[in-house]
């Protein structure tokens, strides 16, 4: 049974977690197998949205602690470290790179890794009776996938240093309420709610969702005058695009567009 599955309907890609009887708990040889998928749904033209879930009754409970422990897995090297370091394929840096916009289904908790994972997603869509445990300093690391990074920018310097330096777990109400998840579902319910978000993401021009999602991540960098810049260059080759025509038309003619990404 291969440990990322990747599935394709409605020009949606699903990449689903597949270790169930370990609680998806990532093992070393995920992590390449989860960054193709990741690239390939990119790279694919026909694909317009991804969505990232897991398989069983949890999203992901993080790094595979019980390899770890037998000097096996990711942190099982005591140690015997390469002398450089080079994450450019890691599933973090990849997740946050790819321009197709990412739905995470947390049809179950997340811990350490699973919660950087779902963070590094775009939208959450979150069971009710799901958490997020940012458990990271009670195994003695740091949030190793994103989660210094994703938090103080998505809560305040004040509260993401609550939830990291005390590796608090957060309920689902205290996920919504604090603004990392966006819905709130029943367990059966939440690949369902994704689903249908997704399809209307996907209803839209791709080539200008794309481009709003890279714009985004540029902004979090860029001074207001540059990134004003950088916005107004993206937008002449989408005046010069098919799908900005049939924008245009589909208004006029008070109708359903058509986009092709072209």
């Amino acid at each position: 049974m291969a440990e990322i599955e990747y599935s394709v309907s409605d020009n949606i890609v699903t990449i689903t977690l597949n270790r169930p009887e370990r609680m998806n708990a990532i093992s070393r040889s995920m992590l390449a197998e989860l960054s193709a998928a990741l690239v390939a749904a990119d790279e694919d033209k026909d694909v317009r949205v991804v969505i990232l879930t897991g398989a069983g009754r949890s999203f992901c409970v993080g790094l595979d602690l019980q390899e770890a422990s037998r000097g096996e897995g990711i942190g099982g090297s005591q140690g015997n470290y390469a002398p450089t370091l080079d994450l450019r394929n890691a599933p973090p840096i990849v997740l946050n790179s790819i321009d197709k916009p990412t739905l995470c289904a947390l049809n179950g908790s997340a811990a350490g890794y699973g919660m950087d994972l779902a963070l590094g997603c775009d939208i959450r869509i979150m069971s009710q009776d799901a958490k997020l445990a940012a458990a990271f300093v009670k195994r003695g690391v740091v949030p190793e996938s994103g989660g210094t990074w994703f938090l103080p920018r998505m809560l305040g310097w004040a509260k993401a240093a609550e939830i990291i330096f005390t590796g608090r777990t957060l309920s689902a109400a205290e996920c919504l309420a604090d603004g990392l998840a966006n819905q709130l579902v029943a367990a059966d319910d939440v690949m369902a709610t994704t689903m249908a978000l997704a399809r209307e993401i996907a209803s839209n021009a791709p080539l200008a969702v794309s481009a709003s999602k890279r714009m985004m991540r540029m902004g979090l960098e860029e001074t207001f005058p540059t990134h004003v810049q950088h916005v107004y260059l993206q937008l002449l080759p989408l005046f010069a695009s098919a799908d900005f025509r049939e924008g245009i038309a589909s208004f006029l003619e008070k109708r359903e567009a058509q986009f092709k990404g072209q």
